[in-house]
């Protein structure tokens, strides 16, 4: 019985969190950007994933969540094609954007100037701020000094890293900043080329808790104007930041990950339709 009332506790809190998040998914019909129909992904002969099929809308956060080894990670990647030089890698299914299959259709090298990429651990290059940044426009092919000058402001800006960095944008190496200001720096460099879809491996996962805060409020800034998908170990930061949330789990029959469900943030903290779900968020596994 005091179990049951500790788990009430922890999802009611989780719960109030995702309210005061702001999450409107279910409020309005949503433009889908991302849409995986019955994904399949394999390293080799082994299935990291199967059966996936959800719908991601535009101009969203949708956070996936789960135990380690479910494919979290793994589906993130798919989606920019991180995984083609791992070899024996290969998605099966249909995981599309826009309506265009990632894996049959789209040239990967197009394909990662729409949908940008920050890791895990923040990994800015030994160059300086401004380099950091401008490297995704020089190798897109902008020539005009004005316009990458524009866009590396602009990008600093939406990174809410410029007033901190202005006065040595030429001087300073990324690398010399703390570590919640590189990947904030990262967000910039990610950002500048202006992708329609930004993908977050656990950002926060190597900062501190104030640093964390300022990339979470960094990410309802840049809702907007992107679509955004996260990978995130962290309950509370999923209802904190996240329009819908995915909760995938390992198969142990298959060692496959699975979508267990997907809901917007708040119903899925509230009242998830799956026990599965309710014990992972309650934290009776995972």
């Amino acid at each position: 019985m005091e179990d049951a009332v500790t788990n009430s506790r922890v999802i009611g809190g989780i719960a109030d969190t995702a309210a005061r998040s702001g999450a409107r998914a279910g409020d309005v019909a949503l433009t889908t950007k991302i849409e995986a129909s019955d994904f399949n992904f394999f390293y080799g002969t082994f299935q990291a994933l199967r059966g996936v099929s959800m719908e991601i809308p535009q101009y969203q956060v949708t956070a996936l969540i789960g135990p380690s080894g479910c494919g979290k990670s793994t589906f993130l990647r798919a989606i920019n094609r991180m995984h083609d030089r791992t070899r024996g890698a290969r998605g099966e299914g249909k995981l599309m954007l826009d309506g265009v299959n990632i894996y049959g259709d789209i040239d990967p090298v197009k394909l990662r100037r729409r949908v940008g990429m920050v890791f895990q651990r923040p990994n800015p290059f030994v160059k300086s701020i401004y380099e950091n940044v401008a490297y995704g426009l020089r190798v897109s092919g902008v020539r005009d000094k004005r316009l990458i000058d524009e866009k590396v402001e602009t990008a600093l800006k939406r990174a809410a890293l410029w007033d901190e960095v202005k006065d040595r944008i030429h001087k300073a190496s990324g690398t010399a900043l703390s570590g919640g200001q590189q990947q904030r720096l990262c967000i910039a460099r990610a950002v500048a080329v202006d992708p329609e879809v930004v993908l977050m491996d656990e950002p926060c996962s190597a900062l501190d808790p104030i640093a964390t805060m300022k990339i979470e409020d960094l990410i309802h800034e840049l809702r907007p104007k992107f679509t955004i998908v996260i990978v995130t170990h962290n309950m509370q930061q999923a209802a904190r930041v996240s329009d819908l949330t995915a909760f995938l789990l390992m198969n142990r029959e298959t060692r496959a990950g699975e979508l267990v469900e997907f809901a917007p943030t708040d119903q899925l903290f509230t009242a998830p339709k799956d026990r599965r779900t309710e014990d992972y968020i309650s934290g009776r596994f995972g």
